[in-house]
């Protein structure tokens, strides 16, 4: 069975980049062409969201440099890609899972947040 890659990014608004992904089970065998379809419905209209609404690893660049006011909260999504790589999801998710849960989040709304207080509250 073919897996899928979620791929994805974290630009900061000095356009530094860094790159994550995740693999997700695609038991029911969907294309790419209609997961991308999927989710370009659900992502705003940049591509842009809210890692953690979705369960998947925030990649800020925090670690790598200070933060600054460039730092905000939002991901961009990237592509999806069919792999022959283990599914690595912390869930344990279907790709299909994973489009409703994104479809849910993005009805919900994309809640906003200041990066900088969240990357404070984990050094104490």
């Amino acid at each position: 069975m073919n897996n899928i890659r979620f791929q994805y990014l974290y630009r900061d608004g000095s356009n530094y980049k860094k790159w994550g992904d995740v693999v997700f089970s695609n038991v029911g065998d969907l294309s790419a062409e209609s997961i991308l379809q999927s989710l370009r419905e659900s992502f705003s209209g940049d591509g842009l969201f809210i890692a953690h609404q979705i369960g998947i690893p925030e990649v800020f660049l925090a670690g790598e440099y200070t933060p600054n006011e460039d730092d905000h909260c939002f991901h961009e999504f990237a592509d999806v890609e069919v792999v022959s790589d283990a599914p690595n999801d912390a869930s344990a998710r279907s790709i299909s899972e994973f489009i409703a849960e994104v479809s849910a989040e993005s009805k919900r709304g994309w809640r906003a947040f200041d990066p900088l207080e969240k990357m404070a509250g984990r050094d104490r």
